[in-house]
């Protein structure tokens, strides 16, 4: 259950995800929650609205076509670095369901790692313990 102290108004989610329906579920669901989101559809995409947009967490599909999750994170970290001198928070989404995949996940710098199909409730409480993490 979500931690309901932590509000998700004002937050920033960039969310990138090649699958339209996850991107259009996600969105709602956060800005049903009172978050500004953008959604992009692969990296370039995502690398683009980073320019404009300084999202507080990014959630990451891993498998996407032409550049993957990882590859992604690693530009996004490098390019934030150069901008706001922070890191950001990032959480991963995938079909890749062996603990190995997980565990590389992790070691490559995403917080969190989540299975496809995702629970909603367990990606808001996600996403709530690391804005409280964040601001501690």
């Amino acid at each position: 259950m979500p931690n309901k102290s932590i509000s998700l108004k004002q937050l920033r989610l960039l969310v990138v995800d090649d699958d339209s329906d996850t991107r259009k579920i996600l969105t709602t669901l956060f800005k049903l929650e009172g978050a500004e989101v953008i959604a992009a559809a692969c990296a370039s995409e995502a690398l683009e609205a980073m320019l404009d947009f300084q999202p507080d967490i990014l959630i990451c599909d891993i498998c996407m076509p032409g550049e993957d999750g990882y590859s992604l994170l690693e530009k996004i970290r490098t390019l934030n670095k150069q901008q706001t001198q922070r890191e950001i928070p990032a959480i991963a989404l995938t079909a890749f369901v062996h603990e190995e995949d997980r565990i590389y996940g992790l070691l490559t710098g995403f917080h969190s790692y989540l299975y496809k199909p995702i629970d909603l409730k367990e990606l808001v409480f996600l996403v709530s313990n690391l804005i409280e993490q964040s601001n501690n």
